[in-house]
């Protein structure tokens, strides 16, 4: 990853470590700015002039992030990180996992996604599902892993007008409140994605 220095003013300058994040949803990006801070500038697909749907075809978390990772590598040369997440339903079989995001279809409709989740668990007593996150980070061509989980259940119906994706019907172990009913701020601190990216940073702090 690349260092910046931002503010420059003598000895006084910020030293900023650059990361590219292989995403085009502006969500994840706003998110994980959140997570990281002001240490950390986040370089988008956008920003380098990459497609922002990038292929997501290998059928596991871990092998769509490795293959995001894997095109900017490829094609414009930068170290670079990618994260794939679903969401497992227990007794959904794992369901929607690693199709969440077009498990209504290819339009990624979150609330087309939430009323079939909602349809299907219809008079079903275990709730119980999981967030997990994996990223993958490549970097001078090795490509290193890091997963994150949030435990909890899904509500009857949609709460909550902040968050994004399936957010309204995920309520976290030992919340009363839906994921998009929570101050973003608190969310970043407990959240699969967080969790993950805490990995990451530890990983590079080093």
């Amino acid at each position: 990853m690349e260092r910046i220095a931002a503010n420059v003013s003598g000895p006084n300058e910020i030293s900023m470590i650059q990361l590219t994040f292989a995403t085009g949803n502006p969500n994840k990006i706003k998110e994980v700015a959140g997570i990281l801070g002001k240490s950390y500038k986040i370089e988008s697909l956008a920003d380098i002039g990459a497609p922002l749907d990038l292929p997501e075809t290998r059928g596991t978390l871990e092998g769509n992030a490795k293959q995001k990772a894997e095109y900017v590598v490829d094609h414009f040369g930068k170290n670079c990180f990618s994260e794939d997440t679903g969401l497992e339903i227990e007794a959904l079989n794992g369901a929607p996992g690693v199709i969440s995001a077009r498990y209504a279809g290819p339009e990624k409709d979150s609330i087309a996604n939430m009323n079939l989740v909602l349809q299907q668990l219809q008079g079903e007593s275990n709730r119980k599902a999981q967030f997990r996150t994996v990223i993958a980070l490549i970097q001078d061509g090795k490509t290193h892993l890091f997963e994150g989980i949030l435990k909890g259940d899904i509500l009857l119906e949609p709460v909550g007008e902040g968050g994004f994706g399936y957010d309204p019907i995920f309520r976290p172990e030992g919340y009363d409140i839906s994921l998009a009913q929570m101050p973003a701020a608190e969310k970043n601190k407990i959240s699969h994605r967080a969790k993950a990216m805490e990995k990451l940073v530890g990983w590079l702090a080093g």
